[in-house]
Formats: C-alpha cells, sequence, structure tokens
C-alpha cells in the first residue's frame, strides 16, 4: 500500500527508506568532512604530527601551511579519483553493489588512519584511500536516488544526500568535543574509529533495497524493474505486470533508453555537441565548482581555526552552533527546492550569501576582532546567516540537479565528471586556504562573495528548470530548441499546454481515467497494450 500520496499520486515507504540509506553515502562524507577540522587542534595530535619549538609542549606546536593542507586537502584528491571510477563501477556493477564495494574502500582508509604513530604522511595518506570511497559513493548515491524516486519527490528525496552531509558534519563535531579531553591518542583516534560503523550501515543495508529501474531497464532486466517501480509507488508487486501506472513508467525509460542505446555511449559522449551533451556535462562541472566557491568549506575545514582567531574561548562550541544551523536550516532547503523548484532558490541564495559574506569580510578587515569582542560576534552571525542560506539552497540543490540533469545513457559519466568538479575545487580551497589567509586575512571573504553572485548569474542564463518532469523529460526540454533556460519553468513536453496539466495526466493515469488533454499520449499506451494483446 502507498504510504502517502504527492500530486494525487501513491508513494510508498520503500521510495523513503531506499532515499535514507543511500544518503549514508552523504553521511560518511559529512563525517569525515566535520571531523578534521577539530582534530587537527587537539593537543595529541599537534604534538604527534606538527613542528613544536619545545618538545611535550602543545603550546609551542603548530603545523606548517603545507603539511595542514596537505593533511586536509588529500582526502579531496581521493575523493576526485574516486567520482572519475565510480561511474564505470556504477554502470558495471549496478548502483547498489557499486556503493558496497565502496564502503570497504573507504574502510581501508579509515583503518590506515587509526593505525597511525607518529606518521602525519600515513595519516594524510589513510584520508585519500577514504577519499576514493567517499569521491565514489558521492557519484553513485544522488544518481541511484534520482534513478528511483518518484518525479514527484524527486528533488525532495534527493536533497536527503545533503541532509545526511550537514547531519555528519554536526555528528562530527559533537562526538571531538566529547573526546577531546580523552588523554593521549585516544582523543582523535576515537573520531575517527567511529567512522567504521557508516559505511557497515550502508554497504549491508543497501544490500536489501531494490536496484535502481533505469539500470534495471537499461540491463533488459524488465521484470525486476516493474517490480522496482511498483515498490516506490505502494503497488503491490504482484501488480505490477498488470497496472497501468507501472507499465507507463517502465515504457518511457524504455523508449530512452532504446533511443540513446543507437549510438555507444563513452566518456567521448560527455564532449559531444549533439544533444546538448557538451552543454550539460560543463553545466554540470560549473554549478559544481561554484558550490565549492561559495565559500562554505572555508567554514567547515577550517572553522576551529577561524573561531580561536577571532577571539572565541572554545571554538568546538562555536563549531557545533555552525554545525546545527547547517544541519537544522538543510530541512527548510529540502522544502524550498521542492516547493520553489530549483532556479529560483540558487538564484537568491547567491544573492544572499555574497551578502553575508561581504559583511564578514568587511567587519574582518575593518577591525581586529581578536580585541574587539563586538565585530567577533558579528563575524560569527554573518557566518551563521551564510551557512544559513547556503543550507537552504546551494547545498542541497546542486546535488539534486546532479541525478536530475543527464540522460539515462551518460548520467554515471557526466555525474562523475560534475562531480570531480566539485572535488578538485574542494582539494584546492581546502590545501591553498591557509596560504591565502595568511596573505590577506579576512579579506578571503570579498572573493567568495563575488563567487557566489557569479554562480546567481550563471543559474539565470544557462540552468533549466527541471521540477516536476521525470528524467526522461527533462532530456527532452534540453533538446528542445525553443526552450530557454529563462523560460523552461513553463516547459512542458508535447501535447500538454503547461506542466500543470502534465501533473493532472499523471493523475489521471494513477486512476485509470483519461483525460481530454494529453489524449495522445495516453491513447499511445493504450495501442501498445492492444498490440501486446494481438
Amino acid at each position: 500500500m502507498a504510504l502517502f500520496h504527492v500530486q494525487g499520486l501513491p508513494i510508498g515507504w520503500i521510495a523513503i527508506m531506499l532515499a535514507v540509506l543511500a544518503s549514508m553515502g552523504g553521511f560518511i562524507f559529512g563525517y569525515d568532512t566535520g571531523q578534521i577540522s577539530d582534530i587537527l587542534v587537539m593537543d595529541d595530535f599537534l604534538l604527534r604530527f606538527s613542528d613544536c619549538s619545545t618538545p611535550g609542549d602543545v603550546n609551542t606546536c603548530a603545523f606548517s601551511d603545507v603539511r595542514e593542507g596537505l593533511i586536509v586537502a588529500l582526502l579531496s584528491i581521493g575523493t576526485l579519483v574516486g567520482a572519475l571510477l565510480g561511474a564505470p563501477v556504477a554502470d558495471f556493477l549496478g548502483r547498489r553493489y557499486a556503493m558496497t564495494v565502496e564502503c570497504g574502500v573507504f574502510m581501508i582508509g579509515v583503518l590506515i588512519q587509526i593505525t597511525t604513530f607518529n606518521s602525519w604522511v600515513q595519516f594524510a595518506i589513510g584520508r585519500l584511500v577514504s577519499g576514493f570511497g567517499v569521491g565514489s559513493l558521492s557519484a553513485a548515491v544522488p544518481m541511484y536516488q534520482a534513478e528511483t524516486a518518484p518525479p514527484q519527490i524527486r528533488g525532495a528525496l534527493t536533497a536527503t544526500y545533503q541532509l545526511f552531509i550537514t547531519f555528519g558534519i554536526l555528528v562530527a563535531y559533537c562526538i571531538s568535543i566529547g573526546t577531546r579531553h580523552i588523554s593521549g591518542a585516544g582523543s582523535w583516534r576515537t573520531v575517527v574509529g567511529i567512522g567504521f560503523v557508516w559505511p557497515i550501515i550502508l554497504g549491508v543495508g543497501i544490500l536489501f533495497m531494490p536496484e535502481s529501474p533505469r539500470w534495471l531497464t537499461a540491463h533488459g532486466r524488465f521484470n525486476e524493474a516493474r517490480r522496482t517501480i511498483a515498490m516506490t509507488r505502494g503497488i503491490p508487486v504482484e501488480e505490477a505486470d498488470n497496472h497501468r501506472f507501472v507499465h507507463r513508467e517502465l515504457e518511457e525509460m524504455r523508449s530512452a533508453i532504446e533511443f540513446e542505446s543507437k549510438e555507444k555511449a563513452g566518456w567521448v559522449e560527455c564532449f559531444r555537441p549533439q544533444r546538448m551533451a557538451l552543454y550539460r556535462t560543463l553545466l554540470g562541472m560549473t554549478l559544481q565548482m561554484f558550490q565549492q566557491l561559495t565559500g562554505a568549506n572555508y567554514f567547515f575545514y577550517y572553522g576551529a581555526t577561524i573561531f580561536q582567531s577571532v577571539g572565541i574561548d572554545d571554538s568546538f562550541v562555536t563549531q557545533i552552533i555552525l554545525g546545527a544551523v547547517n544541519f537544522g536550516c538543510t530541512f527548510g532547503g529540502i522544502y524550498v527546492m521542492e516547493k520553489f523548484g530549483r532556479r529560483i532558490p540558487l538564484i537568491l541564495g547567491g544573492v544572499w550569501q555574497s551578502m553575508w559574506l561581504f559583511v564578514f569580510a568587511a567587519a574582518g578587515t575593518a577591525r581586529d576582532p581578536t580585541t574587539d569582542e563586538g565585530i567577533g560576534k558579528l563575524m560569527i552571525v554573518s557566518a551563521c546567516l551564510f551557512i544559513f542560506g547556503y543550507a537552504m539552497t546551494w547545498a542541497p540543490g546542486i546535488w539534486i540537479l546532479m541525478g536530475e540533469t543527464f540522460p539515462t545513457r551518460t548520467r554515471a559519466r557526466q555525474a562523475a565528471l560534475s562531480t570531480a568538479s566539485n572535488w578538485l575545487w574542494n582539494f584546492l580551497l581546502a590545501f591553498f586556504t591557509p596560504f591565502i589567509t595568511k596573505a590577506i586575512a579576512y579579506r578571503y571573504g570579498f572573493v567568495f562573495a563575488a563567487c557566489n553572485l557569479t554562480g546567481a548569474v550563471i543559474v539565470y542564463f544557462f540552468l533549466y528548470e527541471s521540477s516536476d518532469l521525470s528524467l526522461e523529460s527533462v532530456d527532452m526540454m534540453y533538446c528542445d530548441p525553443n526552450c530557454k533556460p529563462w523560460t523552461s519553468r513553463s516547459w512542458a513536453p508535447e501535447g500538454f499546454a503547461s506542466r500543470k496539466e502534465l501533473v493532472e495526466q499523471s493523475k489521471a493515469a494513477e486512476a485509470h481515467k483519461p483525460l481530454e488533454a494529453g489524449g495522445a499520449e495516453e491513447s499511445r499506451y493504450e495501442h501498445h497494450d492492444a498490440e501486446k494483446t494481438v
């Protein structure tokens, strides 16, 4: 039975469960991102891996810019490679088995880290290996969620990936504040070692979820695809073969895949101008680049260090406040992206984020925050308001778009290229931030403010509105020469006057009632049914 209805159409509990479970891949990413900021300022970690002018005196210990940058940023190099490898692995093994293998890789990296004694290089290599798993998951999870989720709630379900990233960051902060007073290596080894739990949950649990119906259809496993569609829709599996709604979704997938399979799909196909493939590849890579250039990871990677520099006595507590704002506001982001589409939230979010980064940078440049308590508080408030906007718009929005912008035939590779762009810029920012902040201090915020405004402009001129459409219809929209990004909100497939009419036709299909509008579409499936009967 259906768990509930959206726009009059049924949604099964399996659709929610698979999205939430797959989002543990985001939790793994967030936990690994959040832990390093606090680990870098733990006493035992500093004594073991930094340079100390007086051995045994933590107050004389500090990381060089290169060492600190490599410890933080090598994870991003691993994720970049992992994202590119994730595409062929997900296509070959299937989305579920690929995630299980990638969880195993991540656990190997955790093992390398916690067995480190005095070599910061070994710890950094462990983060590199973990990055292979995180990067592959970052390509596979949003793709699996988008391919499996019903169109009516695809945005919300895909956004759970970002929600779990923020949850992972917050949990890492909370665990770090609880372990920082443990004597010896237990302070940081406990934080890293708990990282074993999350991939076990995902790697084992995902095996009990259905495979992506689009992947099954592409491999000719139509009966399994029907069952998956029925399960996500809350339709009894025994009715899947004869249920019109299931039949219609499967036929739409088959038609799109058969059309796409006429040409061999490879990496080169992602860069061909035909059917807007190159356009969408570059758009995805650009959006992922600007998600990093919003400046969010400036706070997540180096937050503890930043807040120490503005005179905050307990930077761990401030990190938790920032993480809580990020996590809490992402719930609002899920609603915003589902209610208002993709374009408007990203444009307004870019402007909002730019404004508060400008305040952050201007305040830190005008006065010394270590001696002016009011300025320090203003900078923390502006950072929280920046995170508020980011969590509501750019954080979930870009990951949603990675799952729904590309055609089925090249989706894995284009998503991998786009995600690799994210990780490349993630590495560049993580590695060079210590050098940049030493040179220009808080004026770094002005750079991010300008990038946010540029991202908003790019969304307006190049991103098509893909909410409420099936993945196959999104592909049709991008290939329609009469549709422009700024007019795409009103676009609907041929035979429909608007997207509202398309939704109404889908409701009628579920209720087994023909509509006057969209009748040609309905009769096409009826004709197909008649041919099968004959």
